[in-house]
């Protein structure tokens, strides 16, 4: 008998233990629902990955980073995907990348505009106003001051322009300078790393050299080196940085879609960003640090 009631009390209590975890379990899952609706409202996150490309330039591993950081702390949930020129632009046609945030026009990049135009999504929209591109040699080559003064040089430079990335727009167009000014020069392809170790070589020995470049750069801040002069106009006047999207973005994203729209820097914000971000041990760590004393300026996109 009294085994039986000491049996009876423990069927009592699970079943006293199963309704109570029952009840917390519904409030458990009420909570979450609640939080999940909440987050759903406050963000666009959804099963996808927001997918971003990331070309091995210093401005572009700088604000790629940036915008990863803004948006995951959004919530979304992004994938940078390194890549060429060339083959972000195929992807962001057939819909593998969600974007690309770094387009130059009217000149660098206008062979991109005219051949994907019609499947990519390029924003009229500009997040930096104030580019230039343009071949550069050391300031101590005081005899080279215009990309016409090149050919009476050719023997100080081994007739080598050095260049970066191939398939790259400004690549194309340096290849283009070279006909028109009818230059005996080669342009010799690498990468953007490669090519800037050339170029520190160069400067720590005093020797000339001779290479496209881009500001917004960190090497202006780094080294004394100049723009030749352009009178034919080859790499165009004032650049301007745009955004690309895949089609169907904006109206899967609108908000992002957004905040890219509202994105624009100056000359010190970008210069700045870049230093954190080529300083920092990982470039998300520089980037968070810039954005963690720019909030109110990534609060003005964002918003």
């Amino acid at each position: 008998m009294h085994n039986w009631k000491k049996g009876l009390s423990l069927v009592l209590a699970l079943l006293v233990f199963a309704v109570l975890s029952a009840c917390g379990s519904d409030e458990e899952g009420t909570n979450s629902d609640q939080s999940q609706e909440q987050s759903s409202e406050e963000t666009e996150v959804n099963d996808e990955e927001l997918t971003i490309g990331q070309i091995n330039w210093a401005e572009n591993i700088a604000v790629t980073n940036m915008w990863k950081a803004i948006l995951e702390e959004k919530g979304y949930n992004v994938t940078l995907r390194s890549l060429n020129m060339g083959t972000t632009m195929k992807a962001l046609e057939s819909g593998d990348l969600d974007a690309s945030l770094e387009i130059w026009l009217p000149v660098q990049d206008a062979n991109y505009l005219k051949k994907y135009k019609d499947t990519v999504n390029f924003s009229d929209a500009t997040w930096y106003d104030n580019a230039k591109v343009g071949l550069i040699v050391p300031e101590y080559v005081e005899e080279v001051n215009s990309v016409e003064d090149l050919n009476e040089h050719k023997e100080m430079f081994n007739g080598e322009i050095i260049g970066f990335d191939p398939g790259a727009g400004t690549m194309e167009v340096t290849e283009q300078l070279i006909k028109d000014y009818n230059l005996d020069f080669e342009l010799l392809p690498s990468s953007e790393p490669a090519m800037l170790a050339e170029i520190d070589k160069a400067i720590q020995n005093k020797e000339p050299i001779v290479a496209p470049l881009w500001s917004p750069h960190w090497v202006f801040s780094k080294y004394d080196i100049k723009f030749l002069e352009d009178p034919k106009e080859t790499f165009g006047g004032v650049e301007k940085i745009h955004h690309a999207t895949r089609q169907g973005f904006e109206e899967d994203y609108p908000k992002v879609s957004k905040w890219f729209k509202n994105w624009k820097m100056n000359d010190k914000q970008i210069g700045q960003l870049i230093d954190y971000v080529e300083s920092a041990e990982e470039p998300m760590d520089g980037a968070k640090k810039w954005i963690e004393e720019n909030q109110d300026l990534v609060n003005e996109w964002v918003k």
